[in-house]
């Protein structure tokens, strides 16, 4: 009798591991293309923006600050600010660049 209800409920723990399996398959599909593909794109495009910039291109910085660029290294940004002042920064801190309109 009791080997009879262990062949009845194995085939009914599968179908159950199945049902809690496949649900959390569809949601780390949904997180994927929701939140973590955007978000490497994202990631990607600013760090080609990064990488692309040279000498004399309009910036602004994460705090706003708007200006030149005048000397750049791997880590770091001088910038131009006004006629005198000029101000050292981390290339990281590149908000976007200035389009010329």
């Amino acid at each position: 009798m009791f080997q009879i209800a262990e062949g009845a409920a194995a085939p009914s723990t599968s179908g159950q591991l199945l049902s809690f399996i496949v649900p959390l398959i569809i949601m780390f599909a949904v997180f994927y293309f929701l939140l973590i593909r955007p978000q490497k794109k994202k990631q990607n495009t600013r760090n080609n923006m990064l990488n692309a910039l040279q000498k004399g291109d309009k910036i602004v910085t994460i705090g706003g600050l708007h200006g030149t660029i005048l000397e750049l290294t791997d880590d770091t940004v001088v910038l131009r600010v006004n006629d005198v002042t000029k101000l050292t920064f981390e290339r990281s801190a590149i908000s976007h660049q200035v389009k010329d309109s």
